[in-house]
């Protein structure tokens, strides 16, 4: 499952890089005016890059509490 986190968090790192580039693209060949809107999608990616990044540092410390518990009540019986 730590491997799909990381890939997944990966992709949308790199969607968002593909969207602006795509994006900036199109616009400087057929103008900004028709392309601007479309930015919207990188941020959207590039903010579900960020909670990704967020959830997965926020699963990781969650398990590693879980692990240090578990070791407290092994100890302790």
């Amino acid at each position: 499952m730590h491997t799909y986190n990381k890939i997944m968090t990966n992709f949308w790192l790199v969607m968002t890089l593909l969207i602006v580039a795509v994006v900036t693209y199109f616009g400087i060949t057929e103008g900004f005016k028709r392309w601007n809107f479309y930015y919207l999608f990188a941020g959207l990616t590039l903010l579900m890059y960020i909670v990704r990044r967020w959830m997965l540092r926020r699963m990781e410390k969650h398990l590693d509490f879980l692990r240090e518990q578990k070791e407290n009540d092994s100890q302790g019986k």
